[in-house]
């Protein structure tokens, strides 16, 4: 193998660690786009109507999946009472509507709603109106988040079980196909392949079945009904899983041939060259299960689709064939006894060459993807993604660290142990018996730490104390620490793809603020100074910002029941800027008064100076805060 000076190779391996680093920070199992959010609600949170709506309608930052009990209202004895479905409304694929039921009594309503985002994930939440006047009510809504069901734990866990799956499939195929034609008759290598397969279809027909309950918020026996296995795969994430399914099964078959003629009719292993349509097969199935992710989660949603999904399946190969591959290495190493059979050195090259392809890969579309996640510096301490991104860091940094010492350990076990078996003059073909291999299996993996390195190859080192035995000990401690790592890494992206995305975190934060309360509810005590001639009066403005808003005003007695009163005045003035009072010209609509029409200048802290009276000279003037936000950007 050829080693070329430290010097020369020390500016690449800065540049590929920085590369690694920004690919494997920002990028992900699969391109978060934005998790959707409630935008606005017809009534709105906190309302307090005279009559009953017709219906109750949601809107969404993004389109919305909605099943049977997405939208639930619940009277104040927890009884539902919307008769059908929602349906998005006037076509809208944003929105949410329910119809009410006719004759709905005074009181306050809850509104439990469940709706599945357009990249995948399920999210929830719940608000009340009133009708007439607020009440206690016994409604029940779920505390729990979307994802914190048992279904939906249960399906994250089976969701890292698939990355592990694919990366494991793709990682040992690639070798096989690219690396090392002969490793596909090792029996490890077999068991490697058959496992990745093995891991990625049991993870997918839990995932198919787990995804009905995931979505619903349903119980785990929700699984296994059929009428919800049946809406799951006609849905987008479910029709995915099924292709998943398909291609597994031609990957099965592809699999199976294969073994087959890499076995010698007497039972003996044999080198198997694939030939080229055999690689372009397995090419073509491996983008195709990669597809199935880009195609239905992160990368289908949000700005820059097509290139979202491209994006997603090259970062989702690159990862198979960089830690399925590392894996693999480390399987046919480890098969190599000290007398065994050699492993040409070619092979070592040619995994070289392949992880730092895999790495430039990684950090392209790496780089794409932080800014569709995480949009600024500051979202990586806000927001619960940018958090866990920093996490991931760490452990990314960490699985460096471990790898540099693999890399100068491998170069010492060179140099204690040298090579074995050359037949020939091309260095490239020189086959390595397994303690050095193990060497140089360590220097293979560190396209992903340093390409340039690797590309480069092993500095020899010189020997240090204690023999090449004592070096390859070290060296397997620190590999094993590195794979630990890199499982951390994997389980921590997991994370992340279910995770909201610092980006829409933060426009969501800015648009609620932005939005403001979307109803001003003031309560303010009366007393006119005759006996039964004091009670509450409570103004409704809505929706409390600049511009034009409408304003109901509604009378209650001592004991809460509602009052008829000959008239009601409303006068707002903003003392700070002198300016009012501004007339809300209240008018009586038989059991309240209101105005649809009151504008309001700006913004700030207004004073609302309402007049009740009660008989032809029973009257009382009252006063108190509104704040008036202004208008959303």
């Amino acid at each position: 193998m050829h080693t070329g000076s430290p010097p020369a190779r020390t500016p690449l391996a800065v540049l590929a660690l920085v590369a690694a680093v920004a690919a494997l920070l920002f990028g992900g199992a699969g391109p978060a786009s934005a998790h959707s959010g409630l935008t606005g609600s017809d009534p709105a949170d906190g309302s307090v109507l005279a009559s009953a709506p017709p219906h109750v309608t949601l809107t969404f930052t993004e389109t919305v999946g909605l099943s049977e009990d997405s939208v639930r209202v619940l009277s104040p004895d927890n009884e539902r009472v919307n008769p059908r479905p929602a349906q998005h409304a006037d076509g809208k694929a944003n929105t949410g509507r329910v119809q009410l039921a006719d004759g709905l009594a005074q009181g306050t309503y809850t509104v439990a709603w469940r709706v599945v985002s357009a990249d995948g994930h399920p999210i929830s939440g719940a608000f009340v109106f009133s009708v007439g006047k607020p009440s206690e009510t016994a409604a029940e809504v779920p505390d729990t988040a979307a994802g914190d069901t048992a279904a939906g734990r249960l399906h994250g866990v089976f969701r890292h079980v698939a990355y592990s799956g694919l990366a494991l499939l793709v990682g040992a195929a690639a070798f096989v196909l690219v690396c090392l034609p002969g490793a596909g008759a090792l029996r490890p290598v077999r068991r490697l392949l058959a496992a990745g397969w093995a891991a990625l279809a049991v993870s997918t027909a839990a995932l198919l079945l787990l995804r009905g309950p995931y979505e619903t918020g349903g119980p785990l026996t929700a699984a296994f009904d059929p009428a919800v296995l049946g809406r799951t795969v006609t849905g987008k994430a479910g029709g995915a899983l099924v292709v998943r399914l398909l291609l597994l099964g031609a990957a099965a078959v592809l699999l199976r041939r294969a073994a087959r003629r890499a076995a010698a009719p007497d039972g003996r292993e044999e080198e198997w060259s694939p030939g080229r349509r055999v690689r372009w097969a397995a090419a073509g199935l491996a983008a195709g299960l990669a597809l199935t992710w880009a195609a239905a989660e992160h990368a289908a949603a949000g700005i820059q689709v097509p290139l979202a999904v491209a994006a997603s399946v090259l970062h989702l190969l690159a990862m198979g064939v960089w830690l399925g591959g590392l894996v693999t290495l480390a399987a046919v190493l480890g098969s190599r006894g000290a007398g065994g059979p050699s492993v040409p050195a070619s092979a070592v090259g040619r995994f070289s060459a392949l992880a730092s392809a895999a790495v430039a890969v990684l950090a392209a579309t790496g780089l794409y993807q932080s800014w569709r996640q995480v949009g600024s510096w500051e979202a990586l301490t806000t927001t619960s993604f940018g958090r866990t991104l920093l996490v991931k860091t760490a452990a990314v940094i960490l699985m460096l660290w471990a790898a540099s010492f693999s890399r100068r350990l491998a170069g010492r076990v060179l140099a204690a142990v040298g090579t074995a078996g050359t037949t020939g003059a091309d260095a490239g073909a020189e086959p390595v018996r397994e303690p050095a291999l193990a060497g140089a299996g360590k220097a293979a993996a560190g396209p992903a730490h340093g390409p340039g390195a690797a590309a480069a190859g092993v500095e020899a080192d010189p020997p240090a104390p204690g023999g090449a035995d004592g070096q390859r000990r070290h060296l397997r401690r620190t590999v094993a620490a590195e794979a630990a790592l890199g499982v951390l890494v994997l389980t921590v992206t997991t994370v992340l793809t279910g995770t909201q995305p610092g980006r829409a975190a933060v426009k969501s934060a800015e648009a609620a603020a932005a939005r403001g309360p979307q109803v001003r509810v003031v309560t303010v005590p009366f007393d006119t100074g005759t006996a039964g001639h004091r009670g509450t009066v409570q103004i409704t403005l809505s929706p409390g910002r600049v511009g034009e808003n409408s304003v109901e005003a509604v009378v209650f007695t001592e004991d809460g029941g509602l009052a008829a009163v000959p008239e009601i005045r409303l006068n707002l003035t903003q003392t700070e800027l002198d300016i009012g009072p501004v007339d809300a010209k209240l008018t009586d609509r038989k059991g309240y008064w209101a105005a649809y029409d009151l504008r309001l200048p700006v913004p700030g802290e207004w004073t609302a100076a309402v007049t009740v009276r009660t008989g032809d000279i029973d009257q009382a003037t009252v006063r108190a805060p509104v704040p008036v936000t202004g208008r959303p950007k």
